[in-house]
This record gives structure tokens, C-alpha cells and sequence, in this order.
């Protein structure tokens, strides 16, 4: 009988015989054994993996941990709200692989699709928050809120330095955890302050920015005037002001634009992305123009092609931070693409009169609660709010959260005295008379009937939203379920993502996301879960990350594991705050270097940067090594104020080096410790744990190894694994079900995206520890079959010493454009015509093509790769020996569209040679929807919200 295994592996036994034959092997365990150097080599996967089950038997699995959490009605609220996600939405975004398998847009001639669903979440946050630009999203509230306090920070230089950031007092609980996390590792000072009376001048000395929560914690809605007044005080001293604004609640209430704010922050998880017990959740960051080359992360623009035509792509790309390594200010190089588009489509779904009748109906019932609360005498602590009360019960809080509870309806027990409840747009008048019932009863008084209309407004009139919102065509095209179903479609068809073909993203491990693996994800007893849900509740959630927590400690050879961070940047950062934890603990706080080869992705330096850390860069040898002779002189030099190292294993070069073991024991021995970065665990699972030959810590990737799907540019989850000396030091959060340390917080929520954790968990119970072990020899032979295939068209950089690659290998294309003129965009483009995606472009080293097949593609597409890519070296051929102009060939005029080709053809190429340059590509042939996109043209003429209609309709026939 066919196993999972069998399926989630694209090549069978047949095929890698052919394969071995092909790289001069006999046989898998031989490969292995050539690639992998002996001192870290493992026999067997490692005991303590589970056994592979039947995809049956993990479903069934996986509804028993759905069972043992409870789904009630949450009022916890606190920046988590129970929502509807339109059927059509659930259906056509997050059930559908076109849009949860596509990479990140960094190839915009195929990303047009999520990149417009992306610029129309830009425009909505824009638009709710009064703010000129907008990213396109961020990991979470909190990370946005940290992010904003960072770019607060550099963007005021008058006044000399500052390091004091203002907090108030009624901001969420969770966001104030992160910030101050986040402030520690950079030397800035979190003043937590309550605002709602105004704020002293002298309270504002050495206060680079403020940052205040509307509606607040508590439901507090302060007046306008307040507000402004607070605004301004802040910017007589050159301060920032951020506010982290409810997007529902801002269609009613004056945008923080209009208030005065420089920076918007909050999430769009109540915009129908289920609670899902704390993430995934497309959280924002909007600023006033003019802070625009501050922002982190990535940020939608509009440009033109080649043609002349509007095209969408990342704008000012050179401007994310963490491409700047050592010299960067944020280590974000994600998103949470999938859950933006979900967010962004639910307001195009509702449009602004839709959103306003929610935010009306959700606003009419805490109203009429509020009403029937006084009338039973309970005190409540603001009279102007939005969605949520603070009830003032002295002595009895747990008194009435347990007769709530006993209503099943769970509340926000904020002292002895006090609590909060919150209604949302899943609220039902049912849900209200209930809670208040039990109120009534947990102090001994009987409630009257709930009124059946609001008693009035409970917003300060001076704050009520008269500015018009949401007024681009998209927001109100497509309201019948019919034109919306039609819309994500034509979304849909202009991407290339892996329900297509391959993606050889070299470092990005673009497998499978197998349709069990995702099943359990939009299930109730995982999607309806609050964050902050008693302990009681999420029995199931707590299993599985206890399982999954174990698996991948045992899969790494690490003690301990936490699954906080939600992307791999965050683990990242996360581990490095352990070391310094762990080095200050011993009295050795002094030591702040972090060696950082020259090869590393750029992530390693940003994020030993937010860690407080000075990055010291190791270089590399001919063969793409650590240069050993270096790595010991900067060991010697910085002595006792070294820190760590960062090294990435297999390296970036695609090799498993030789001298790890003796890279970490000269780290090791002068006092430091490792970090192994985990972006490249595909090629060792089962075969070998960094925890077991030099790791003292490492981040892993969910979202590559261990088959979340990339969605786009997120969702990620990026675990932290370390060994035992570091465990105490692992992040913690304050408001988590387990036991664990109540600072550093790392996310928002204690277990960061749990609601995606199902995926990962079936992925290791589905393959179990032979599985993985087969997944691991399969990727690293798909990586030699194309490195031995392309050989002689196009050079492989790097080898190991026995000649072989690990799970990916890199293509030199610098003799090609020496020879031809040719260069590795051309190639990149050229690709497409021929129905791929590209690989990774000149990383780690300009001029070249990263690829990465992964074990999930079967010897067909693997051979239609390798061939597009000969049949493009034939081509560029063409160039060098004069038969096509260099200005005017295939490859340079890449992409070419349908709409191309109905013009007048003056090439000295046919129509043909241009769309269908290979038999085979006739039928199903992938069309780009643009042609070369000018990334110049965009960032000159910077436009980063839908443009109007006639924009489009003005373009000039192509």
C-alpha cells in the first residue's frame, strides 16, 4: 500500500535509480553518505519521531485535539474578536492553493494578482486610518507596534538623542509585553504612563514618540479634543505620536490621521480572519507621507511594464531593511500576505457600507448592554466607548466570570474588582441577554428585558467619523457572490504558484502543502479559539504544541522549543535575546559581538542589530566555507567581548561544510556561543541535528521544512530550539495558558500562529521519522540531478568536497552575460515564457541562480526545468553569434503576453519563438498578465493606494 510518504515525495524508485545513474551514485544511502560529512552524520532517524500513521488515522487524530478545546462566545475582546468570514472568502482565498501556495511577489510579471489584493489592503488601512502609505501588513499588533517605536525612533533627529518612548497605561496587555521585549535589546526605555488625564511636559524629557490604544484596553473612547491636545504636546517636543487604532471601530470614529497621528498600527484580524487562539493575523503599519523610506517590511507600488502598461510590484525595495544587514533598523522581511488579501477582499466583500453597519451593529448591542447594566446597578468605569465595557464589581470579578462561564461565554477578568467585556460581529442578542443574566446573577439582582434598540450613541460626539472612506470602485464592484467568486478568480489566474508548477527557490524550500496536512485549519475547534481563552478550554491546542514542541526538539537534537515566533526573523531574533539572557545571567553582559559570515542572509545581521548586538563579518573561502584562518583571528581579536556566532548549516552556498564541528569549538572554547540558522533543515532531517554537533540554539522554519504554506509572503512560523543551558532564557508571555516566564514576549499571542501549528503537526504524524529522513535524501538528490544536468550549460559554484551539493545549488550565469551579454534577469524572465518561476536571484552572490527543487517534484518537472533552462543557454547562444540582435531577442524583451502578440511583429524572432519556445507549452501554458515591470519608474513616481479606474483604462494598446 502507497503511503504518504510515497505521495509527499514526487520521486519514486524508478526515477531515482535514473536520477543516481545521472550524479554517479549507486544508490541513495551512498549520496548521502559523499554529501553529508561523517562527523556529524546520523545512521537512522533519530528515536522519539513518530510513526508514520495513515492520512485516516491523522484526521481522525486531529478531530480528537479539535474536540478537546471548547467553543464558546468570547467577550474576552482585547484585540481579539469573534468575525464571519464570508463562505466566498474561506472557499476561493484560504482554501484554495492558488493563493496559499505562491511565493512572496519578489518576480512581480507573475504576482499581479496577490500584489493588487495586497495595494487594495494598503488602500483600506490608508483610507480607516487617515495616513498617506501603508505596508503591506505586518506580523501582528504588537510587532507593529515595536516597529513603530523603532521607526519613531530614527525618524526624530532634532533635539539631539532620545531614548524614552511613552506608553499608556491603557493599551493592550500584549502589546505593551512585546514593546518592552523589543526596547530592551536596543537601549530604549518603555514608560508606561496614563494618559487619559492629558500629559505633563516634564513627563515628555528625552520622549522620542507616545503611543496610545483607541478604543483603549478598557474600552475608553477619550474625546477629540483630548486627543488633540495630547497630539500636540507631543509634536511641541518633536515627538512621534502612534496610535493603535481598531480598524472596525475607526468607520466610526475619527481616524488617527485626523487626530494627528504620525503612525497608524493595530491588526485586521475582526476583518473575517478567525481568532485561530492568537494568529495567524495580518496585523498594520500606516504613516503620514514622508516616513515612507522609514517603513519596514514590504510596501505594494504601482509602476508600468514594458509596454508602457499600469504593473504592481514590491516598491523601494532597496529601502527594506533588513537587505541592509548590519546597517538595518528592522529585521521584518515577511508579511502575512495570505491573511492581508483575506482581510483586504473582506472590506472590497462588504464595502464601506457594509463595514459601517457592522461597526453600527456591534456598537448598537454594547450600547444596550451598557443600558441594562446600569439598570441593575452595575457601575461601569467610561461612558464614551465602542465595543468594550469595563464593569466595576468590587470583590466580585471571578464571580461573575464563573457565572458567565456557566452561560458559556467567556470574559476578561482584569482585577478583583474589574471586567471586561467585548461584543463583536459574531455577538447575538442572545449572546448579550445572556451575559447580562449572568451578571444579574453572580450579584444577586434580576435584569429587566434587553431594550430592543440602542438607547443612544456612546461615542464622544466630537469623535463620530464624518470623512468618507473606502471610495475606490473596488469596494463597491463586487458585492453579489457571484461577481466576488469571479474577481478572486481573475486574481487567481495571473499568479504562478505551485498549483501550476515548480517554484526552485533556492532557501525557500517550496514543497508540497498536502490538502490533509491543511484540512484542520478552518475547523471550529481550532479557528474559534481566543487567545486568552481559559486553560480548561484549549486542552487540544496545548497537546499539539506539547507534541509538536517534542517532535521538533527530538527532530534537531535540542532540549527545548518554543513555538512563539511568527516568523523566521522573529525566531531569530528571539534566539539571539536567549544568549544574551543566558550571557548576562553568568555576569558576562560585556559580550556583544556576533560573528555573521559573509555569505548570511541579510536577516541574521538585521536581527543581531535589534538584539543589541555588533556584527562582525567572517569571510569566506574559495569553496564558499567559512574561512577558518579568519573565523579564528576575529575570535582572537574580540576575545572576551564575543557574544556568538550566526552560521547557517548547510550553508548558503548550498554545501555541507566540512569544518563545522571545528567552527563551533573555536567559538565554543573562547566563550561564545552558536546560533545555527535553521533555513536550511530540509537537508538534514534525519540525517543530522545541529543540536548534536555544535547548536546551542536555532530557528527553525515551519513554513518551509515542515510544510506551512508560504501564502504568498506569509503566514511563517519560525520556532526556537535550544539547548538546555538556553532554556530559561526562551521567550515567555504574560498571558499564556502553560507555565513560563512572564517577559519576553517575541509576539502578540504565547504560541504565535497556532492556528496554522495543525499543518505541521500532521506533517511530521503523516511522514513520521523514516519519512522525514526520505524527504531529506530526495531533495538532496533532486539538487545533484539538476546540478549534474545543468553542469555544462551553466557552472555550479559551490561543491562539498566529495563534489557533491546539499539540497540546492547555485548556477553561475556571470560567464553567460560575459559571453553573451545576457544576464541573470534575462535568464529569470525567460523562465516565465517557458512556464516557471525563477529560481532565487544573486543570492548569496550576484550574478547567479540559487535552485532548489525540493523532494515534492516528481523527474518530469525536474526535466522540464532542466531543459527550459538548456533551451534558454541555446537561446542565449543565438545572441552571442549574432543571429538575434542583442537589444532585441527573446530573452531581453521577457516576459511576452498574449495581448503582445497581436500588435505588429517587427522581431527578428517568431511569435512562436517568443510564447511557445519548447513543444508541450501549447496546452495549459501559464500567460504572464504583464510584460518586464520598471521597478525605477514605480519608486520615482511613488504610488502605493488602488490609482484611479481610468489609469487603466487610459494604458496604450501593448
Amino acid at each position: 500500500m502507497t503511503g504518504f510518504a510515497d505521495r509527499h515525495i514526487g520521486t519514486g524508485a524508478h526515477d531515482q535509480r535514473h536520477m543516481l545513474r545521472a550524479v554517479g551514485a549507486g544508490a541513495v544511502e551512498e549520496l548521502m553518505a559523499d554529501a553529508v560529512p561523517e562527523a556529524i552524520h546520523e545512521s537512522g532517524a533519530p528515536a522519539g519521531l513518530p510513526v508514520a500513521a495513515s492520512e485516516q488515522e491523522v484526521l481522525e487524530r486531529l478531530h480528537g485535539l479539535a474536540a478537546m478545546n471548547t467553543v464558546r462566545t468570547s467577550m474576552i475582546g482585547q484585540g481579539y474578536y469573534d468575525t464571519h468570514t464570508p463562505a466566498v472568502i474561506q472557499r476561493n482565498v484560504l482554501e484554495n492553493p492558488a493563493w496559499y501556495t505562491a511565493y512572496t511577489p519578489y518576480q512581480p510579471e507573475i504576482s499581479q494578482g496577490r500584489l493588487e489584493a495586497l495595494l487594495n489592503f494598503q488602500t483600506m488601512v490608508i483610507d480607516l486610518t487617515g495616513l498617506g502609505v501603508a505596508g503591506a501588513s505586518m506580523l501582528d499588533e504588537g510587532t507593529a507596534a515595536a516597529e513603530a517605536m523603532l521607526l519613531a525612533r530614527r525618524a526624530t533627529k532634532r533635539g539631539g538623542p532620545r531614548s524614552r518612548f511613552l506608553v499608556d497605561a491603557d493599551t493592550f496587555a500584549q502589546t505593551k509585553a512585546v514593546l518592552r521585549t523589543r526596547a530592551a535589546g536596543v537601549g530604549i526605555e518603555i514608560v508606561e504612563t496614563d494618559l487619559s488625564a492629558g500629559v505633563a511636559p516634564e513627563q515628555l524629557d528625552g520622549v522620542f514618540g507616545v503611543l496610545v490604544q483607541l478604543p483603549g484596553a478598557s474600552g475608553r473612547v477619550p474625546s477629540r479634543g483630548a486627543l488633540e491636545e495630547l497630539v500636540a504636546a507631543v509634536h511641541e517636543r518633536d515627538a512621534l505620536v502612534v496610535v493603535a487604532a481598531d480598524l472596525l471601530a475607526s468607520t466610526l470614529l475619527a481616524s488617527p490621521g485626523e487626530l494627528g497621528a504620525d503612525v497608524a498600527v493595530g491588526t485586521t484580524q475582526r476583518f473575517g480572519v478567525p481568532m485561530g487562539f492568537g494568529g495567524p493575523h495580518a496585523g498594520y503599519l500606516s504613516v503620514h507621507p514622508g516616513l515612507e523610506r522609514q517603513l519596514p517590511g514590504r510596501l505594494v507600488g504601482v509602476s508600468r511594464d514594458a509596454d508602457g502598461a499600469p504593473a504592481l510590484r514590491l516598491a523601494l525595495q532597496t529601502r527594506e531593511q533588513h537587505i541592509r544587514r548590519e546597517r538595518a533598523t528592522s529585521n521584518i522581511c515577511t508579511a502575512q500576505v495570505l491573511l492581508a488579501v483575506m482581510a483586504s477582499m473582506y472590506a472590497v466583500y462588504h464595502g464601506p457600507e457594509g463595514l459601517r453597519a457592522i461597526a453600527e451593529g456591534v456598537h448598537a448591542k454594547a450600547c444596550r448592554l451598557a443600558y441594562a447594566l446600569r439598570e441593575i446597578g452595575v457601575s461601569l468605569a467610561h461612558e464614551h466607548v465602542f465595543d468594550t465595557l469595563e464593569l466595576v464589581v468590587p470583590g466580585r470579578a471571578e464571580d461573575v466570570r464563573r457565572a458567565a462561564l456557566e452561560e458559556n461565554i467567556t470574559v476578561w477578568v482584569e482585577d478583583a474588582d474589574r471586567l471586561r467585556v467585548s461584543v463583536d460581529e459574531a455577538s447575538t442578542d442572545t449572546d448579550v441577554a445572556d451575559l447580562l443574566g449572568a451578571v444579574a446573577r453572580a450579584l444577586g439582582t434580576t435584569p429587566g428585558p434587553l431594550a430592543p434598540e440602542s438607547p443612544g450613541s456612546a461615542l464622544p460626539p466630537d469623535m463620530v467619523r464624518t470623512s468618507p472612506y473606502l471610495t475606490h470602485p473596488v469596494f463597491s464592484t463586487y458585492r453579489s457572490e457571484t461577481a466576488m467568486m469571479r474577481y478572486l478568480r481573475r486574481l487567481a489566474d495571473k499568479d504562478y504558484a505551485l498549483d501550476r508548477g515548480m517554484i526552485p527557490l533556492g532557501s525557500c524550500t517550496m514543497k508540497l502543502n498536502a490538502a490533509t496536512e491543511m484540512a484542520a485549519v478552518t475547523w471550529p475547534g481550532f479557528a474559534r479559539i481566543h487567545p486568552f481563552a481559559p486553560a480548561e478550554d484549549v486542552a487540544g491546542y496545548l497537546r499539539l504544541v506539547a507534541d509538536l514542541e517534542s517532535w521538533l526538539g527530538t527532530a534537531t537534537g535540542y532540549d527545548a522549543v518554543t513555538l512563539q515566533p511568527n516568523a523566521g526573523s522573529q525566531g531569530e531574533l528571539a534566539g539571539l535575546l536567549a544568549i544574551k539572557g543566558y550571557l548576562a545571567a553568568r555576569g558576562e553582559a560585556e559580550r556583544d559581538v556576533c560573528l555573521i559570515p559573509a555569505s548570511a542572509h541579510g536577516t541574521n545581521a538585521a536581527s543581531a542589530v535589534l538584539a543589541g548586538l555588533r556584527v562582525v563579518v567572517v569571510g569566506t573561502d574559495p569553496s564558499g566555507n567559512v574561512d577558518l584562518e579568519d573565523l579564528r583571528g576575529k575570535v582572537t581579536e574580540h576575545g572576551d567581548r564575543l557574544a556568538c556566532i550566526m552560521i547557517t548549516y548547510p550553508s548558503t552556498h548550498g554545501v555541507y561544510e566540512e569544518d563545522v564541528r571545528e567552527v563551533c569549538a573555536a567559538v565554543h572554547d573562547a566563550g561564545g556561543q552558536v546560533y545555527i540558522d535553521g533555513a536550511n533543515l530540509n537537508a538534514l532531517l534525519g540525517h543530522a541535528r545541529p543540536g548534536r554537533f555544535g547548536g546551542d540554539v536555532s530557528h527553525l522554519n515551519l513554513h518551509k521544512t515542515f510544510c506551512i504554506p508560504h501564502g504568498g509572503g506569509g503566514p511563517g512560523v519560525g520556532p526556537v530550539a535550544a539547548r538546555e543551558h538556553l532554556a530559561p532564557f526562551l521567550p515567555g508571555h504574560p498571558l499564556a495558558q502553560t507555565p513560563q516566564r512572564a517577559d519576553g514576549a517575541i509576539s502578540s499571542a504565547a504560541f504565535g500562529s497556532p492556528s496554522i501549528l495543525p499543518i505541521s503537526w500532521a506533517y511530521m504524524a503523516l511522514m513520521g521519522g523514516t519519512g522525514l529522513r526520505r524527504a531529506t535524501e530526495a531533495a538532496v538528490l533532486a539538487a545533484n540531478y539538476v546540478a549534474a544536468r545543468l553542469e555544462e550549460h551553466y557552472p555550479v559554484l559551490y561543491r562539498g568536497t566529495s563534489g557533491r551539493v546539499a539540497h540546492e545549488c547555485i548556477l553561475d550565469l556571470r560567464p553567460l552575460k560575459a559571453a553573451t551579454g545576457i544576464t541573470v534577469d534575462d535568464v529569470a524572465k525567460r523562465l516565465i515564457d517557458y512556464g516557471f518561476h525563477a529560481p532565487t536571484m544573486s543570492f548569496p552572490v550576484a550574478g547567479t541562480l540559487m535552485v532548489e527543487p525540493t523532494e515534492s517534484e516528481d523527474l518530469a518537472e525536474l526535466d522540464r526545468f532542466c531543459d527550459a533552462m538548456i533551451a534558454i543557454r541555446a537561446e542565449a547562444d543565438k545572441v552571442a553569434a549574432g543571429t538575434w540582435p542583442k537589444d532585441d531577442n527573446p530573452l531581453v524583451h521577457a516576459p511576452h503576453t498574449a495581448e503582445c502578440l497581436t500588435g505588429e511583429w517587427t522581431h527578428p524572432y517568431t511569435r512562436a519563438e517568443a510564447v511557445y519556445p519548447v513543444p508541450g507549452l501549447v496546452e495549459g501554458k501559464y500567460w504572464a498578465p504583464v510584460r518586464r515591470v520598471d521597478g525605477a519608474y514605480g519608486d520615482r513616481n511613488l504610488v502605493c493606494a488602488c490609482p484611479p479606474v481610468g489609469n487603466f483604462e487610459a494604458a496604450p494598446a501593448r
